[in-house]
């Protein structure tokens, strides 16, 4: 299998470090394109890629194209695309907003997958969800999620409403989860640890509370419950949360980012 990523930056080269070590590349390198010099440089020195510099030495042998370009450079890039692609081709898009039916119209193609990745693939840590047009085959999608895998997990989803919503959970996730950890940060420093000592704290805390999260069939409540006992430290933090109404926040702002993915599906089409 020829296996070609377009666009070089940060999930485009996280797919590509995760994908090339996957065996359904056999001994072949995986095929990677970018417009920047500096870039096509660097990744040339690493070895690890055949790198390109002219889409037409490398799309039209390409049985699978993932397209990882910031979604406001499609529309030019699809254009460029267009006269050197075929019908064999499955085209896997890493770009938010950018429906299906967008991508099959501008290149007149019909296997077309469309994913929402989110930031912790680069440490292997991530989550993809991913679904299909009706052309894609089962044997198909089975060898896309194996690739998708090797950035970490994969959910397969019925409909690209629930990319959006994934958008809304998992894409921006990790930004919400900083959040947090920057607040925590900030009232560890202001109590007087050191930035070393307030990012352990806030690390390990989290680190540890998603080990035990993963390592049980425990709800976050239940944990919340066996922490927090009545009149205690945990209990006074857990209530003025509660107080402050963060619980219903942290689920507007969720649907917040789900609402401009679908703002921006609909502003594609």
């Amino acid at each position: 299998m020829k296996l070609l990523v377009i666009g070089a930056g940060n999930m485009g080269l996280t797919y590509s470090e995760g994908m090339a070590k996957s065996p359904l590349l056999s001994s072949k390198k995986l095929k990677i394109y970018d417009t920047d010099p500096s870039k096509i440089a660097s990744l040339r020195e690493t070895g690890t890629f055949d790198v390109y510099e002219k889409l037409e030495d490398c799309l039209p042998t390409a049985d699978l194209v993932f397209v990882a370009v910031k979604p406001y450079h499609c529309d030019s890039l699809f254009e460029e695309m267009k006269p050197m692609i075929n019908d064999s081709q499955i085209f896997v898009s890493l770009m938010a907003g950018v429906t299906i039916g967008s991508i099959q119209d501008s290149l007149g193609v019909k296997k077309v997958v469309r994913t929402m990745p989110n930031l912790p693939a680069q440490v292997g840590k991530g989550v993809t969800s991913y679904t299909e047009s009706k052309e894609v085959s089962r044997i198909e999608l089975l060898m896309i999620r194996n690739l998708l895998d090797t950035t970490g997990a994969s959910i397969h989803v019925e409909t690209e409403k629930f990319i959006d919503a994934s958008t809304g959970i998992s894409g921006s996730g990790p930004a919400y989860v900083f959040y947090f950890m920057q607040s925590m940060l900030d009232a560890a420093k202001k109590m007087g640890f050191s930035d070393y000592d307030s990012k352990v704290l806030v690390s390990t805390t989290f680190e540890g509370a998603v080990e035990l999260f993963n390592r049980s069939d425990i709800s976050p409540q239940s944990w919340m419950d066996r922490v927090a006992s009545k009149g205690g430290t945990t209990r006074a933090a857990l209530d003025s949360m509660a107080d402050n109404n963060v619980n219903e926040l942290i689920k507007d702002a969720a649907y917040a980012a789900f609402d401009r993915a679908v703002e921006l599906g609909e502003a594609d089409k």
